[in-house]
């Protein structure tokens, strides 16, 4: 597959009813829902489980995740640092193919898993960790404690309520869901930030005419691959409305300033992350949607992206805008099936382009905002929320007219005539130094509950970002993600670097604080 182009299908091929892929794996001992056993990037770092009981499902090996360990790292120690945590990720994708080429050999002597899969992961594991010790040393700072109990993982068994957390996640489905640590605006809130798109008529659509009850309840829908299952989707008018609108204060700058840069008509894709993992070809072990800038890839400087073409229509815009691809889990393959972050990563199923996306920068309900630096980094959400948990989870999935009904870890099953959302708003306070930082989260941060930034941060405008997706009522859809992760919708993200020109940035701020709507 070519890094920026697609298979075209027709409405009626995306329209293609949702083929049913599950299998169970007995023989006494490994025991898969998922077609394959998955290796898994977690915060646990308990020892190997050495015996497991036949009807508990193993679907992920959990390992400390490095990248939150290490929020200090020297600037002249990262692109080194980054490469290792990369090199990691591939380590898990390469134990969870262990998995796949060796199911039935585990499914009969389950000790397996711990001498050909875990040992080895352990091994690689501490080698990286020493790597990045060294790293740090070589820049005269003190190696950080405890690297090496980050190298051993276990295997750990999916409870089979969705969440992966032990029921933790499961059924949270209000405004105290996973990620959103300062709440003071909800991703999906378009319809309470006065701005368009017709969202404000579906407050009144949660009835029981519109045929939704009975969708998505087959359980032999949906389910392809390595996930997701049938318990990551719920009836969105089951939700009860859980979106408050913020309460603006005196002074607060309630403008917007929307841009408009596409839908990725092109087919810009590509399994990079150029914020988490420069310099690393498949860093994400998952395929993106591009927008924006169109020099992005692994190996963008800031110097290509400031030359780069963009789709915005106003070209002071260059900024780089990326999410995970949502693809239908129909049975049918993509162009990228056999092509790392497609197929090789477990992600399988026909791409959707979005039929609508709205950017948006909005203000602040506490005060004025700042102009962002040019170059600012944002990561919002958490790519491995399935093992990690929600502490920086900020995914948000709704249906047009329904979206002050908003999901954290579950996807939606729209009634027909609603179209699938994904929303995100991104941090909304900056640090007044930083364009980034060691672990890609410390240099921002969202408002606290009364709509202030934290000590020592600054109020910026925030990206409120809309994705729209005509897809078959059901639970037929997924995002990619790493293959550990299990598509789990908790684990969506949105990843954004500003290129503003420095004049269209002043009209956005100018917008912002001025309680105009621009464009």
């Amino acid at each position: 597959m070519g890094r920026t182009s697609r298979k075209k299908r027709s409405t009626l091929a995306n329209r293609a009813i949702v083929a049913s892929a599950a299998l169970i794996l007995g023989g006494g001992g490994l025991v898969a829902v998922n077609v394959y056993a998955s290796a898994g990037e977690g915060s646990s770092g308990a020892p190997p489980e050495r015996s497991w009981n036949a009807g508990r499902q193993m679907s992920t090996i959990d390992c400390p995740d490095a990248g939150i360990a290490l929020p200090d790292v020297p600037d002249r120690a990262r692109p080194e640092v980054d490469r290792e945590l990369a090199a990691m990720d591939t380590q898990i994708t390469d134990a969870y193919r262990q998995f796949a080429d060796r199911k039935e050999q585990i499914a009969r002597d389950p000790n397996l898993a711990e001498n050909a899969v875990l040992g080895p992961l352990k091994n690689k594991r501490a080698a990286s960790l020493d790597r990045i010790g060294i790293a740090i040393e070589r820049n005269a700072v003190e190696r950080p404690q405890n690297l090496d109990g980050l190298a051993p993982c276990s295997l750990r068994a999916d409870d089979g309520d969705g969440s992966g957390q032990g029921g933790e996640q499961g059924g949270e489905q209000g405004g105290e869901q996973g990620g959103d640590p300062g709440g003071a605006q909800n991703p999906g809130e378009e319809a309470d930030q006065g701005q368009d798109g017709g969202q404000d008529e579906g407050a009144d659509q949660g009835g029981g005419d519109q045929g939704g009850g009975d969708q998505g309840g087959g359980d032999d829908q949906g389910q392809q691959g390595n996930g997701p299952d049938a318990s990551d989707f719920v009836d969105i008018q089951s939700v009860q409305p859980n979106v408050d609108r913020p309460r603006n204060r005196r002074g607060a700058s309630r403008g917007t300033f929307s841009t408009d840069c596409g839908r990725n008509e092109n087919g810009k894709f590509n399994p990079d992350n150029v914020i988490a993992a420069p310099g690393v070809s498949n860093g994400a072990h998952h395929m993106h949607d591009y927008i924006g800038n169109q020099a992005t890839d692994a190996f963008s400087s800031d110097d290509d992206l400031a030359g780069g073409e963009t789709t915005c229509r106003n070209q002071g815009d260059r900024s780089t805008y990326y999410w995970p691809v949502l693809r239908l889990q129909n049975g049918q393959d993509e162009n990228d099936v056999d092509a790392d972050g497609g197929g090789k990563d477990q992600n399988t199923g026909e791409i959707q382009t979005p039929s609508q996306v709205t950017l948006k920068f909005v203000g602040s309900p506490a005060g004025k905002v700042t102009a962002m630096p040019r170059f600012l980094r944002i990561i919002t959400g958490d790519a491995k929320a399935f093992t990690n948990g929600d502490a920086n989870a900020n995914a948000s999935w709704s249906c047009t007219g329904f979206e002050n009904r908003q999901l954290k870890d579950k996807y939606p099953i729209c009634p027909e005539g609603s179209q699938v959302v994904r929303s995100f708003a991104f941090q909304s306070c900056w640090d007044g130094q930083n364009t980034d930082s060691a672990n890609h989260r410390t240099h921002v941060a969202f408002a606290q509950d009364d709509g202030r930034c934290p000590s020592g941060f600054r109020a910026i405008p925030q990206l409120v970002q809309r994705i729209v997706y005509d897809v078959p009522p059901g639970p037929g859809f997924a995002v990619d993600s790493f293959p550990e992760q299990l598509h789990k919708p908790v684990t969506d993200h949105g990843d954004f670097i500003n290129v503003f020109d420095d004049r269209l940035m002043k009209k956005v701020v100018s917008c912002v604080n001025g309680g105009r709507k621009c464009r």
